[in-house]
């Protein structure tokens, strides 16, 4: 399933999609909103849709949503136009496999429903931990499918018309455990049925370089052991160190970060 076949399947759906699947995944969204009104600072939503979960934020979040379809986009923006919603920021086609955002954008980023959509959920995912600040979270709402019983049978049959429904009926859960900074805080089914998993990471740069090293170690058992160079430690500080650099250089030059910052300000001083 490739982008132009995600933008046809979404177009049939734009007009009934709040009164078929939006039902169906309305708690999943409802659950996911609600961990993310208890924090605070810019949110990034990937694959906003119709903009159903948009009247859940709480006011003191900077909203942004994406998406790769223009006619759920404007039933999205509508919704915000007869809301009122002021604390959207925007709303942009899309696609979530190139953000355009600088590194370390969002304080929370969240995709709901969105990676059995994506052609290439790998490059999704590491986008998404790009634009994530250190410490900020990524939420993810999804269908994981399962090889055994009833389910999975149907799971399978269902798996060559991907292009025509619009998502993969088939997408095991690795698939989205790729990046390297993300660490799985928190796994929950949901309604209904357990159809749909919530999974919370946390980003924490660096996380993943511990268990690569271990990976290798076993990997090597039995052979020559091979020694990391006694500077690489070294190397890995300097190599952050000059990126975080540059972002916060990025930032100064963003007007959208001060804007958020300046919105950061008056909710604190609000409360």
């Amino acid at each position: 399933m490739d982008t132009e076949s995600v933008r046809h399947a979404y177009r049939r759906w734009a007009p009934v999609y709040d009164y078929t699947f939006g039902r169906v995944a309305e708690a999943g969204r409802k659950h996911a909103v609600k961990i993310i009104n208890s924090r605070k600072g810019r949110v990034l939503e990937v694959g906003v849709g119709t903009g159903l979960s948009l009247s859940c934020y709480e006011g003191h979040l900077a909203i942004t949503g994406i998406d790769l379809s223009p006619e759920m986009l404007e039933k999205a923006r509508e919704k915000v136009t007869h809301g009122k919603l002021a604390n959207i920021e925007g709303l942009h086609e899309m696609d979530a496999s190139a953000l355009a955002f600088p590194d370390e954008s969002f304080d929370t980023v969240v995709a709901m429903y969105v990676m059995t959509v994506v052609p290439d959920p790998d490059k999704v995912m590491r986008e998404l931990e790009r634009v994530c600040a250190p410490g900020g979270e990524v939420i993810l709402v999804n269908h994981f499918s399962q090889e055994e019983g009833v389910r999975g049978l149907l799971e399978r049959k269902l798996a060559p018309f991907a292009d025509l429904i619009g998502w993969h009926a088939v997408f095991e859960m690795d698939r989205v455990l790729v990046c390297e900074d993300l660490r799985l805080a928190e796994r929950r089914a949901l309604r209904p049925f357990g159809l749909f998993t919530m999974l919370r990471f946390v980003k924490e740069p660096g996380y993943g370089i511990a268990p690569q090293r271990a990976r290798a170690m076993i990997a090597n058992r039995g052979r020559a052991p091979v020694r990391a160079p006694l500077g690489e430690p070294a190397r890995v500080r300097l190599k952050w160190a000059v990126g975080r650099g540059l972002v916060h250089a990025r930032r100064l030059l963003d007007t959208n970060y001060w804007r958020s910052l300046y919105r950061r300000l008056q909710s604190q001083l609000a409360e």
